[in-house]
């Protein structure tokens, strides 16, 4: 049902004879949604409203703008701040620092192992506190709204440099917590870890509770995890998962679920049977991207799961992105594994997952749609530019998988919910103007593995904060975004 407000008002934008799928998950409704400053000042029938500016989008649904919950734009939001790649789609807010990777706390010249190199170069990562990173995005503020996360292997390089392989000792722990209370109070939402991932890999369990103890220290911050394992022992890494929130008595939020590799195909009815026992007892949520392939630094250990390996980039062989690892080491007369390590640093598209399992996770109810975008690489996965799209018109108006209710829920309300994000996902009077237009029969990602930079359709307009950021497939030069406090 709409919401009913006064008969008359004044705004200074009105969006009229919309399709609301307001965020809640509830039924979409027909109505108007009055925009004043950077709030929404209405919702319901307006037609007595006074605006400066009056938009008929008839035809099309008006949502809240998608909050991208698991993204790697911390970089990208200084040196790209328009981010047309996740405007283009509807996003209006990212969630940064994700995988154990943030850009902020981050001390640089104590090293910088795979996977780092695919965010940036060592010498972008020069942001020591949240409060310096802060402090760039007031001076150049992007196009979109950012919340960030500490990242656990960021501040453990921080503490132990390249001594990695190995559990942290007592003081460099409480080094470590000295760095993630400074962050968390300068306003990160939130730790991550990437545990799968070599500078994480050593650090066992007990390490991580003691970390995300701090979080409780906190109002309503959230653990997120690139797990353990996400191939043959994803089932314990799950268990772990649920264990550390447990422990520490934190939000667990699971990363890209999926179940890497052939031999894992149809787990995840193993791993939702799992979490959905976890959520009998603890806060539990996940994310998922809808592609059947992975991307992150090119290794030996995930080429090893993949039935096709694509480079994404590579800083010794640029002229290389785009093509199949196993055509390259052909050419060069040389194992996979050589090529890799010829290539690197670089990155890597792996095809590893299977549809069925995909589909079951995204259709589970506490799931989210999180891109896992690399921006800034050769030829980046498709889902840096079609995620979103892709799940509005693949997975709802193609495959019926989701209705169009529930996939924006998992987008919108469901993601600020689990995120503590406050005032934003839902279309509702005193929220914030975050809002996107676009076309229920026309939506669609177009990007491609081999044309990955390609602008999704259907997308009509994009409001940040109640300015217009993007309209008729073009950037309008708005940069209305601004840094989310946890």
């Amino acid at each position: 049902m709409s919401e009913q407000y006064e008969k008359s008002g004044r705004c200074h934008l009105k969006i009229t004879n919309a399709l609301i799928v307001d965020g809640s998950g509830n039924p979409a409704y027909s109505g108007d949604v009055a925009v004043e400053g950077d709030s929404i000042a209405a919702v319901g029938d307006l037609r007595n409203w006074r605006a400066d500016d009056t938009v008929d989008v008839a035809g099309c649904v008006a949502a809240p703008g998608f909050i991208d919950v698991h993204t790697h734009d911390d970089l990208a939001a200084l040196k790209t701040p328009d981010m047309s790649y996740k405007a283009s789609q509807g996003v209006t807010t990212v969630i940064a620092g994700n995988c154990g990777l943030s850009i902020a706390p981050f001390e640089s010249g104590k090293g910088f192992p795979p996977p780092f190199p695919v965010i940036g170069k060592e010498s972008e990562f020069a942001f020591p506190s949240v409060a310096d990173y802060r402090a760039e995005l007031k001076k150049n503020p992007p196009s979109l709204n950012l919340a960030l996360l500490a990242g656990h292997s960021s501040i453990r390089v921080s503490v132990m440099g390249e001594s990695l392989n190995r559990a942290a000792s007592k003081s460099e722990i409480d080094t470590m917590q000295i760095k993630l209370r400074a962050a968390l109070s300068e306003g990160c939402i939130g730790m991550s870890t990437g545990l799968d991932y070599m500078p994480a890999n050593d650090a066992p369990t007990d390490e991580v509770v003691a970390l995300a103890r701090v979080l409780s220290e906190f109002d309503e911050r959230i653990y997120t995890t690139h797990m353990r394992n996400e191939s043959d022992r994803v089932l314990e890494a799950v268990e772990e998962t649920l264990e550390i929130g447990r422990r520490a008595k934190a939000s667990v939020v699971i990363s890209h679920h999926k179940c890497s590799g052939p031999k894992n195909y149809g787990r995840s009815v193993e791993t939702l049977a799992a979490i959905e026992r976890g959520r009998k007892q603890q806060a539990v949520g996940l994310d998922v991207y809808p592609y059947i392939a992975s991307s992150t630094a090119l290794l030996a250990k995930y080429i090893r799961e993949s039935e096709k390996v694509l480079v994404a980039f590579s800083d010794p062989h640029p002229h290389m992105a785009g093509r199949e690892l196993h055509d390259i080491a052909q050419e060069w007369d040389c194992t996979i594994e050589e090529a890799a390590e010829q290539l690197y640093p670089a990155g890597a598209v792996y095809f590893q997952m299977d549809e069925t399992d995909l589909e079951r996770i995204m259709a589970y109810p506490p799931t989210m749609i999180g891109s896992d975008g690399l921006p800034g690489t050769g030829k980046p996965h498709p889902r840096l530019w079609g995620t979103f799209p892709r799940v509005l018109g693949r997975y709802v108006r193609e495959k019926n998988l989701l209705t169009l209710e529930q996939a924006v829920h998992k987008m919108t309300g469901l993601s600020a919910e689990t995120f503590k994000i406050k005032n934003r996902g839902l279309i509702k009077s005193g929220y914030c103007a975050d809002i996107t237009i676009f076309n229920p029969k026309t939506v669609i990602d177009r990007a491609s593995y081999d044309q990955p930079e390609t602008p999704s359709d259907g997308i009509h307009s994009v409001y940040v904060n109640g300015r217009l950021v993007w309209n008729d497939g073009k950037h309008t030069g708005a940069r209305s975004g601004v840094f989310l406090q946890g």
